[in-house]
Formats: structure tokens, C-alpha cells, sequence
């Protein structure tokens, strides 16, 4: 029988069955290198308060290190036996330095560990999830900057609407990243508190130092309430929250890419660095990579809601239900940040966007059909009178197969006798767009000065790295 840490309290070993369904190390042993971070902190506390001797501390440590070394190199390879990573990390310890290994665990218990490990992890991940939304900014924003003056239609329930500026568009996903940015910036303050110390749920009554382990590792600041320390788990929520809004964002671009890249729309071109083909009909060229980033958005709601309904019903504090939360947290990250990067590839390499397609898109439905009535708005028709007066040119132009730009100025004018000659190149697409120039408008004039706002906001971001 394989002694475990609680095993002296036992008479007989775990069914075959139930230990493999007991066991985390499967999954937990990602945690690896934070609870060997964590481990090497702890040690060092418990040296500076003199529980441990410095000596004793500089072993335990130096066993630690050894772990790490063998665990990069593919040498140590916990089996199921071992049952979680904490254990394992534990049992190698006091192979390689002896009995001394046995006092790391002195002041602590395995839930305050795991969420210390946790809150190393998750501080990580951060990190780097968040320098790839900064590389996903770069290329909208490169994007962006060849294409002011490109024009595409603006859509609302998806039904032509006015036309923009392309760069607008793309500078709409710019925004988004830009909070998801934030988001997991607040995120990240909330993680970094240390809950080493805290025990299994009362805390100890050796005198630890918990600030000087905080400070070891990074951490902002301790956890105030041990029963809290142990059984929070609301930064991991709050994370699951977040990756589920930067998955909203990733396939909301993917399925306008998806959509812009049909024979319908042709908006955009893929090329053969990110498409795949058909087995069957040579012809297709297929958009695979937005399309699994719209998929795979469902598997990051779907964690989140398991993660609110594992802590819903759990009384204070620890529980063994809060297992289920590694899982949901490793493949969450691991999606998201797989689909920014290929997003991020995307959008730099893999589409073309057809602006003589999006041109002649701008110029073929009614979409400048509120710039008409702005054109009798300054000319003193109320507007709701103005939109009613459009309203009927529409319908006209309908019916005889005519665009705004087609109906001849008599015609115009049979509607109302303000409309003079100037009309149509009050309609004309660059200048429905270069008009809107209110602060945060698709104007050209405002599309550059957002550019400018977004590039300091970028370049602000990454000096701060």
C-alpha cells in the first residue's frame, strides 16, 4: 500500500477504483513548478522565523530545486500512486534530502497550498493571455491604419445600414481588446493575494510570518480570514468571467470573417496560410480557423458555468468539490490563449481584404439614406419631417429600380424643393463617411485621431511589460 499523507488514520488502503477517482495528479501536476515556488517561499519563511533552521531550510530548498531540475529535464514523472502534485512534490523531497523534507509541510496544510499554487498559476496566465491581446491589437490596429479611407457597410440586424470607415470597424475590436486588457488587469489585483498560512481553515500556532512569504512570491498583499483563504475561489470566477468575454470578442470577429469571406459577401479573401480545403469539392477553400474560434467560445462558457455550480452549494470552508476547479481553469487558458493566437494570425496573414468589392459594396443599397435627410435638416426641415420625405424617395426608388444617386434631380425635387444640384455629392460615400466626425465617429478625421489614441495606449501598455 502507498503510504499517503493521512494514511496512519487508516486501517485499510483505498479501493483501486477510488483512488484513481480520488486522485488529481493527472491534471494537478501543471501546478508543478508553482508549488515548487511556493514550497521554496514557505521554507524560507520558516527559516526566517526560526522554526526551521537555516541549515534545514537550505536543504529542504536545495531538494526543491533538484525536483524542479529533474521535473524540466522529463526525470520525475509522478505516477497515480502519488495522488496529487502537492504529495508528490512532498514524497520526492524526502527521497532526495531525508527526513529534514518532512518539516516543509510544518504550518500549512494541502488547501491553502492549492490556492496559493492556484493564485501562481492564474497570475501567470494573466500575464501571458494578456501580451497576446497586446500582439492581437498590433495587427488591428496595422490593419487599421491601411485602410482609413477604405469604405465597407455598416450593418444593424445585419441589414445594410450606413456605410464606415473599415479601420472604424476594425478599431470597434480594438476597443474590445482593450477592456478584456483591464478586465484581467483587475483580475490579476484580486489573484495576487497570498492565502499561504492560512492552514487547513483556522490558521497555526507556530509564529509564522505570512507578509514575509507574501513578499517572497510576489504578492501584493495576505489573505485576511483563513476560512476564506481556503475556500475562495472568486478569482477564479472572476478569470473564467473574463476569458468568456475575450471568447464573446474572438468570435464575434471570427464570424464576420466567416461571413465576409462567402461568395455572398466576398468582403474578404482567405488565404491559403489559413484555410483548408474540401475533401470532396475541390473549389472550396474553407475558413476553418474563425470558425473553430466560434466554437470553441462554448467550451469557455461552459467552464465558467460549471465553476458557479461547484461553489453554489459549499459550506464553509474546505471542500473536496473545489478538485473540479483545475480542470475548468487549465483548458479555459489553454483555449484562450490558443484562439487569440490564431486569431492574431488571422488577421495579419491569413485574409485579403477586396477593397474595389467593398467600394462597389458602398455604393449599391440606400445606406446614405440618413445623409438625405441630414441634407434638408440644414436646410431648416425638421427632422423627423425630413425622414419622412426619405422615406417616400426610398419607396419611389424602389419601385422604378433606382439608387438615391440615379433618381434625377427633377425627381428629387418633386419631393421637396429644397433639393438642389449639391445633393449628390452630399450622398456620395467618402462623404457620408468623412462627415460623421463627432469625437468617436467613423469620419476620417476621427479615425485617425483614435489611431493616435489607440497606438499611445499600445505603446503605454507594452513600456509598462
Amino acid at each position: 500500500m502507498t503510504t499517503t499523507p493521512w494514511s496512519s488514520r487508516f486501517e485499510e488502503g483505498l479501493h483501486p477504483a477510488i483512488a484513481a477517482f480520488n486522485a488529481s495528479i493527472g491534471f494537478d501536476i501543471e501546478l508543478i513548478e508553482y508549488d515548487l515556488t511556493g514550497s521554496v517561499a514557505h521554507a524560507q519563511m520558516l527559516a526566517h522565523t526560526g522554526i526551521l533552521s537555516a541549515a534545514e531550510a537550505e536543504a529542504i530548498v536545495t531538494g526543491l530545486e533538484q525536483i524542479r531540475s529533474e521535473w524540466r529535464s522529463g526525470q520525475f514523472l509522478p505516477a497515480i500512486d502519488q495522488e496529487d502534485v502537492h504529495f508528490a512534490v512532498e514524497r520526492r523531497l524526502v527521497a532526495i534530502v531525508g527526513e529534514v523534507g518532512k518539516k516543509l509541510h510544518t504550518a500549512r496544510s494541502r488547501n491553502d497550498q492549492v490556492n496559493t499554487d492556484l493564485r501562481l498559476w492564474q497570475r501567470a496566465r494573466i500575464d501571458a493571455i494578456a501580451e497576446r491581446l497586446l500582439d492581437f491589437e498590433r495587427v488591428l490596429l496595422d490593419l487599421a491604419k491601411a485602410h482609413v479611407e477604405t469604405l465597407i457597410p455598416g450593418y444593424t440586424h445585419l441589414q445594410r445600414a450606413q456605410p464606415v470607415s473599415l479601420a472604424h470597424h476594425l478599431l470597434a475590436y480594438v476597443e474590445m481588446a482593450e477592456r478584456d486588457r483591464s478586465r484581467l488587469e483587475e483580475v490579476r489585483a484580486r489573484t495576487n493575494i497570498c492565502p499561504l498560512g492560512s492552514g487547513a481553515l483556522a490558521g497555526t500556532v507556530l509564529p509564522i510570518d505570512r507578509h514575509y512569504t507574501a513578499r517572497l512570491l510576489g504578492f501584493a498583499g495576505v489573505s485576511e480570514n483563513s476560512l476564506d483563504a481556503v475556500s475562495d475561489r472568486d478569482f477564479a470566477v472572476e478569470f473564467l468571467a473574463a476569458l468568456s468575454l475575450i471568447a464573446v470578442h474572438l468570435s464575434r470577429l471570427a464570424e464576420e470573417m466567416v461571413l465576409w469571406a462567402s461568395q455572398e459577401f466576398r468582403f474578404v479573401l482567405l488565404t491559403d496560410r489559413c484555410a483548408t480545403g474540401s475533401s470532396l469539392m475541390p473549389q472550396k477553400k474553407n475558413p476553418d480557423v474563425p470558425e473553430l474560434v466560434r466554437g470553441k467560445s462554448g467550451r469557455v462558457f461552459g467552464h465558467l458555468l460549471a465553476m458557479l455550480t461547484t461553489l453554489k452549494g459549499l459550506p464553509l470552508a474546505y471542500n473536496k468539490d473545489l478538485q473540479e476547479d483545475k480542470e475548468a481553469l487549465f483548458d479555459a487558458a489553454r483555449t484562450i490563449e490558443a484562439s487569440v493566437e490564431a486569431m492574431t494570425i488571422l488577421m495579419r496573414e491569413g485574409i485579403d481584404f477586396q477593397s474595389d468589392r467593398l467600394s462597389a459594396a458602398v455604393g449599391e443599397d440606400f445606406s446614405n439614406a440618413t445623409d438625405a435627410a441630414d441634407y434638408l435638416v440644414r436646410r431648416g426641415v425638421p427632422f423627423r419631417s425630413a425622414y419622412g420625405i426619405i422615406g417616400a424617395v426610398v419607396k419611389h426608388c424602389l419601385g422604378a429600380g433606382l439608387l438615391l444617386r440615379e433618381l434625377p434631380i427633377d425627381e428629387w425635387q418633386r419631393f421637396h424643393p429644397a433639393f438642389e444640384a449639391d445633393l449628390y455629392a452630399a450622398i456620395a460615400p467618402e462623404t457620408v463617411v468623412a462627415a460623421r466626425n463627432s469625437y468617436g465617429g467613423t469620419g476620417f478625421e476621427q479615425v485617425r485621431a483614435a489611431l493616435a489614441r489607440a497606438e499611445a495606449r499600445l505603446q503605454a501598455a507594452v513600456a509598462s511589460k
